[in-house]
């Protein structure tokens, strides 16, 4: 399957879906090659970027090729004819907002035809073609814009003003940039039974020499791409001693973000078992086993174990559980200890404080001697209850003098 890739697109991306089938212990290779991805450096940048329009005309009879005009990405447009100068050109701005469309002022009859306006990135090597038919009218009633199947069909009033539309929107048109971190290529790989956006990365291969490969060891020996990929265009992918586990879904991405190229080669790969002679052997006498023939070499028996196909996938989720909830347990661990040896040191505190010697409220006596009454009226409290109040107006009352009644009575015994 092979169709045009269009990043805006997103179903030709893929430009290739193939089957493979190789047996245990071969190795595969799952081709991947894009000359467009060889980075060819050119100083000339400004000459990279080019636009043209021709036409195709029978007017004369001669049915011929013409170039009406192009331009280049730094520089002015150039129109070819004298008869058209000043009569067709393009926006000066094409570059910019990607409108390379044609307009024709004062159309003639001899402007009929089909027109083919021409883009090229040869940086890029990208080329792009868009075809147009112009028809001239002497009625107005007939002009009119329509597709016959395979291009647009213009039918403009003869004299009036047409535009040809050629709009390219693509990001192939940017300015340049970084070449290294422009262009990528990276292979995934989709086990049995799991869904495309959980697949795993195999390899990223950057054009500035960076490589990244994931996955265990193993893997990261059994499946490689060569250190000359840039160089050459190819990014196979090499697959080395296969075995049932390596069963899948592989998809090869190849992305220049500069040029604006985005294609993926699918491949499924299916491993059998290698096929096996049969050998007939005739006895012609009982009790006596064949002859060992000296020619044959006898190797090593070869016992096949039967991997399940999603038991990688299985190991690494179990694996990624395993991991969060030993972490959990450490936390949990450093928490409790954090907080025993808080409290062991507010008790240590305590017992230094308190422990060494009892304290008796009883041993603290108050000496009131030396207090001095106020006067009541300077003095205003509040008090909770009446007890208070009372024991207060006590304290500062005068002492009750002590009359001895006796004392007047034996004076006047003896007198």
């Amino acid at each position: 399957l092979s169709v045009p890739a269009d990043a805006s697109n997103p179903d030709s991306v893929v430009v290739s879906v193939l089957n493979i089938s190789a047996t245990l212990g071969s190795q595969a290779v799952l081709p991947c090659k894009s000359y467009r991805m060889v980075w060819t450096q050119d100083r000339l940048n400004d000459r990279q970027r080019v636009v043209h329009w021709d036409m195709y005309s029978n007017y004369y009879g001669d049915n011929k090729m013409e170039r009406l005009c192009d331009m280049y990405s730094a520089g002015d447009q150039r129109v070819y004819s004298s008869y058209n100068q000043g009569r067709i050109f393009m926006p000066q701005n094409a570059f910019t907002d990607g409108n390379f469309s044609l307009v024709i002022k004062d159309v003639a009859e001899s402007d009929e035809g089909t027109y083919s306006c021409n883009l090229h990135h040869h940086y890029c090597h990208l080329y792009e073609t868009v075809k147009i038919q112009l028809a001239i009218t002497k009625k107005a009633e007939d002009a009119k814009q329509y597709w016959d199947g395979e291009k647009p069909v213009i039918v403009a009033l003869e004299g009036s003003t047409v535009m040809l539309p050629c709009v390219n929107h693509n990001h192939i048109w940017t300015e340049r940039h970084s070449e290294e971190e422009q262009q990528v290529v990276h292979w995934d790989r989709q086990p049995p039974g799991v869904p495309h956006d959980r697949a795993d990365r195999l390899i990223d291969l950057y054009a500035s020499g960076e490589r990244r490969s994931y996955g265990p060891l193993f893997i990261r020996q059994k499946m490689n791409i060569t250190d000359t990929a840039f160089a050459l265009g190819d990014f196979s992918l090499r697959i080395s001693e296969l075995e049932s586990a390596d069963e899948g879904t592989y998809s090869c991405h190849l992305h220049h973000h500069y040029c604006g190229l985005h294609e993926r080669r699918i491949y499924r790969v299916f491993v059998t078992e290698p096929v096996r002679e049969k050998k007939v052997v005739n006895l012609t006498t009982h009790n006596i086993a064949p002859a060992i023939d000296p020619n044959v070499v006898r190797g090593h028996n070869v016992i096949n174990v039967i991997i399940p196909e999603s038991r990688v996938h299985f190991f690494q989720q179990l694996g990624y559980i395993l991991a969060t909830l030993l972490l959990f347990i450490v936390l949990l661990i450093i928490v409790v200890l954090i907080t025993r040896k808080r409290r062991q040191r507010g008790y240590e505190y305590n017992v230094k404080k308190y422990g060494e010697k009892d304290v008796n409220l009883k041993e603290f006596t108050v000496d009131t001697t030396d207090l001095t009454q106020y006067k009541s009226e300077d003095i205003r409290l509040d008090y909770k209850n009446n007890i208070l109040k009372e024991k207060a107006e006590q304290a500062r009352s005068f002492p009750a003098k002590n009359i001895d009644l006796d004392k007047d009575f034996r004076k006047e015994y003896c007198k």
